[in-house]
């Protein structure tokens, strides 16, 4: 009787042993901070004046990469100018990678941040003609400037770009 007992009792233990689930560490989720440092470029912003009108809009494609669009457009239709951007955080850098068609063969050029605040992001590519620059200024929740400067026919030139969230 006694072996019985001991039997049952090993076997039991054996079972529920045998049926346990091995639990594995998770992995930590990848933290993209750089990327993180733009997190309000995220919607639609744009501005209306008398020359036309300027969108641009963001969007987060996954946990390390936004995607841009802006375009101008004058009158009822006509897109006078457009561009795409990936913004994405690798090997712990973050690129602002822009494709204009028209220019530059429609290859994409990449401008690596270079600074960022709770405020400003900057962007830089100092072997670009023009821009070489970009700098996004937070200046409220819901308004922006986005400034693009470099060197145009020889000389110092910067753009500014006045921008609400819509």
């Amino acid at each position: 009787m006694k072996s019985c007992t001991i039997f049952f009792t090993v076997l039991t233990l054996a079972i529920f042993t045998s049926c346990k689930k091995e639990s594995k560490p998770e992995t930590p989720a990848k933290i993209y901070s750089k990327l993180a440092k733009a997190e309000w470029f995220i919607g639609e912003w744009g501005n209306k004046s008398a020359d036309g009108e300027l969108t641009e809009r963001w969007k987060k494609e996954n946990d390390s990469v936004y995607l841009g669009e802006s375009y101008f457009v004058v009158g009822q239709n006509d897109t006078v100018f457009a561009e795409h951007v990936r913004l994405e955080e690798a090997n712990g850098k973050l690129a602002y990678t822009v494709t204009v068609p028209g220019q530059n063969q429609e290859l994409p050029v990449s401008f690596e941040m270079t600074s960022a605040a709770d405020n400003q992001i900057v962007f830089e590519n100092p072997k670009h003609d023009y821009p070489n620059k970009i700098i996004y200024n937070l200046v409220e929740k819901d308004s922006l400037i986005a400034e693009i400067s470099g060197l145009k026919k020889g000389k110092p030139y910067t753009e500014k770009f006045i921008m609400k969230k819509r």
